[in-house]
């Protein structure tokens, strides 16, 4: 069965890739589930005016963080967590989190996935984060503090 997929999903694709999948598999879970629609001509054509637009939003927060670059370079953020006696967290700090703390200490709003973490950070101290998009790079310094 010809699919559309709507978001990444392991061992299968890509958010908007159309793949052939088996049958049971793309009824009983795919599109049950919200992760797949089934790859008709219509659904063909909104898949892929989405997929434009999307393109579109992703060249303009490209753009905005070319510019921001050096406000993000100037910026030191502080994030506090539990930790224990050692100064490893009880819970990591993921890309999701050093956004929404972007957002809210210096005002500079990006994507998740321009943030480049290899595993979440879980020591306490100052650690170097990276942030690329579009060729351009930055440098984020985040302290962690213990609660």
């Amino acid at each position: 069965m010809k699919i559309i997929l709507l978001k990444d999903i392991k061992n299968v694709g890509k958010k908007f890739d159309i793949k052939d999948v088996n049958d049971g598999h793309a009824l009983n879970m795919l599109i049950p589930r919200g992760l797949a629609i089934a790859a008709t001509a219509s659904a063909v054509k909104r898949v892929e005016a989405d997929k434009a637009k999307m393109a579109g939003e992703m060249k303009v927060q490209h753009e905005l963080l070319a510019q921001n670059i050096k406000a993000i370079e100037a910026t030191v953020l502080t994030i506090s967590g539990k930790a224990n006696d050692k100064g490893h967290l009880f819970a990591g700090i993921h890309s999701d989190e050093i956004v929404k703390q972007l957002h809210a200490q210096a005002r500079i709003e990006i994507e998740p996935s321009f943030i480049e973490l290899a595993h979440p950070l879980k020591t306490v101290g100052d650690h170097v984060v990276s942030i690329k998009a579009g060729g351009k790079s930055a440098e984020l310094k985040v302290v962690i503090k213990a609660l």
